[in-house]
């Protein structure tokens, strides 16, 4: 039997984030409610949707954790199949595990498939996607892990950055990539390729470390370290000890 609740509600751990106040909520569970008072948490099971004006949560299980009453949330743990859309700040995730924590307006997804995505930026990871809205850090960790904006695509084992927003706009400020063996950077008319990179906004530089290659036209440069200018499209490659640049022009008309 399906459960059903309606709750008049002031979700604190929502008030920036996503931008609740008080409003209607409606909660599903095919299993029902279970509130766990001297542990401070209730437990939503099976099919569980949470759906608001400005919000929807959907998951298999959600083990939402409470201060003072069932409204004063602090935490949120989701799993299976967890989606969530907030209208009003333009996030959309999906994740097989779904972790929010109100005093530091973090999220962490974990699992196969994970994305994040704002209307600046697109986050996806076969491991963990981990993202701080008051300090703007954040982190991907594991295969497939991919980050996009407008400016820059990049697909890397591990990516730590840092965003600021700018006019309602998540710009970032500083990317570093790290890679077993190499990684893919690649903007509006070059691609790099790098063991580790590191990007910073405010130089208009990105640093290429190990087995590096940028790929510009029919053009190819090697070495073991290289640099890109974003803001005048210029770079350069350097080699260490007695290796050599190696350039590599590719005739396309053959």
């Amino acid at each position: 039997m399906k459960f059903l609740i309606y709750i008049i509600i002031y979700l604190s751990m929502f008030s920036k984030c996503f931008a609740i106040e008080t409003v209607t909520t409606e909660i599903t569970a095919d299993d029902g409610i279970e509130v766990f008072q001297e542990e401070k948490y209730y437990l939503l099971k099976k099919n569980v949707k949470i759906v608001s004006e400005n919000f929807n949560l959907t998951g298999e299980l959600v083990k939402i954790f409470f201060d003072n009453d069932l409204y004063d949330i602090t935490k949120i743990d989701a799993i299976g199949d967890v989606n969530l859309k907030s209208k009003e700040y333009g996030i959309e995730t999906q994740s097989n595990e779904f972790v929010f924590i109100v005093i530091d307006e973090e999220i962490i997804l974990k699992g196969n498939d994970s994305k994040l995505l704002t209307d600046d930026i697109e986050m996806f990871s076969n491991g963990l996607i981990k993202l701080n809205n008051i300090t703007g850090k954040f982190k991907l960790d594991g295969e497939n892990s991919k980050l996009k904006n407008k400016e820059i695509s990049i697909s890397s084992d591990l990516i730590l950055g840092k965003f600021t927003s700018n006019n309602e706009t998540k710009d970032i400020e500083y990317l570093e990539t790290e890679n077993k063996d190499i990684g893919f950077i690649k903007t509006s008319d070059t691609e790099l390729i790098s063991k580790t990179a590191i990007y910073r906004k405010k130089d208009s530089i990105i640093e290429l470390f190990e087995n590096v290659r940028i790929k510009r036209g029919n053009e190819t440069i090697e070495g073991d370290y290289g640099e890109l200018d974003t803001k005048n499209s210029s770079y350069k490659i350097k080699s260490n000890n007695d290796n050599k640049v190696k350039i590599i022009i590719t005739n396309k008309d053959e």
